[in-house]
């Protein structure tokens, strides 16, 4: 291996992983969707994984097209630019539309009382709200239909969609001189660190979520984790919109 081609190669890798640590919209909507939907922590890894290899897959397919096409490096970077502003709107929308559904679905959610008699004859009542004992049977049932399904393709979507704009120019460089192979590696490099640093922050986070016991301080606000969920992905999309995040 060259001095050269190692120089790309930890240069690959040192990028890709200041870009995704830098791109909320790389980790935090999977961890808001997968807290506010009861998913378990493989599950949004998996799902993390999945839209990490497909959010790399597109910006990969579009240089190796763009190398055989002989397109520069400007061209490419027009669409790269294209495709984010493209994905950030999907973001924004979605995450409104969840927003919305998650609003009116909290109101489903209203605090009931039941009243039970003791042994010595007193009277006792309380409140219930079906929301804290059953939030995992509900998640389970409601994930077979409707937002359930539609949501972890959405995100896909959403992340092939997203162009890796660093990734363009690196994959140029070997490629104007035809070292495919050179091109190939730095390619793999920087989609296993991508995807590597998005699954890594996912998990530090959801681990860090569950030190601070943030689900027993906020018991009360479970009814709109959704809503919560849908405004956090709004944001993401308004971030890379305004700030080119």
């Amino acid at each position: 291996m060259t001095n050269e081609l190692q120089m790309l190669i930890w240069g690959a890798a040192s990028i890709a992983f200041i870009h995704t640590l830098l791109g909320p919209d790389h980790y935090l909507p999977f961890v808001a969707i997968g807290k506010a939907r009861g998913w378990t922590v493989l599950r949004i890894l998996g799902i993390t994984a999945l839209c990490g290899l497909g959010h790399s897959a597109g910006s990969i397919i579009l240089g190796i097209m763009g190398a055989y096409a002989g397109y520069a490096l400007a061209d490419l970077e027009v669409i790269e630019a294209l495709r984010g502003d493209a994905a950030a709107w999907v973001l924004v929308s979605f995450g409104l539309v969840y927003l919305v559904w998650g609003m009116k679905r909290s109101q489903s959610h209203k605090s009931h009382s039941h009243l039970h008699t003791h042994g010595d004859g007193t009277l006792h009542r309380h409140n219930h709200d079906h929301i804290s004992s059953h939030a995992h049977i509900h998640e389970a049932k409601t994930d077979q239909k409707g937002f359930g399904v539609f949501t972890p393709w959405m995100l896909f979507i959403i992340f092939v969609l997203g162009p890796c704009e660093p990734l363009i120019p690196l994959m140029m460089i070997p490629a104007a001189s035809g070292e495919w192979v050179s091109m190939a590696l730095t390619v793999g490099v920087f989609a296993f660190v991508t995807i590597g640093t998005m699954m890594a922050v996912v998990f530090a986070t959801i681990f860090g979520l569950k030190s601070f016991s943030f689900e027993n301080s906020f018991s009360g606000l479970e009814k709109y984790a959704h809503a919560f969920a849908g405004g956090a992905l709004s944001l993401c999309g308004i971030g890379m919109i305004t700030l080119g995040l």
